[in-house]
C-alpha cells in the first residue's frame, strides 16, 4: 500500500515533521512522498490536518 499527497495539501509540513522514515519532503507546491523510502506506516495520513494524504 502506498500513500500519495493530493492537491488538497496546504504545505504546512506537519506530515514531514512526523514521518519516522523521512520519506516526505517539500515539492514545488505541495509536499511529496518518496515511495522508495516510505515504510507505509500511515502516520502522515493520521496527522494531516487537511486529509490531503490518501492510500493508493
Amino acid at each position: 500500500m502506498a500513500y500519495r499527497i493530493t492537491e488538497e495539501c496546504l504545505a504546512c509540513g506537519v506530515c514531514a515533521d512526523e514521518c519516522p522514515s523521512g520519506a516526505i519532503s517539500e515539492g514545488d507546491n505541495i509536499f511529496v512522498i518518496d515511495p522508495d523510502v516510505c515504510t507505509n506506516c500511515g502516520t502522515c495520513m493520521e496527522v494531516c490536518p487537511n486529509e490531503a494524504i490518501v492510500e493508493e
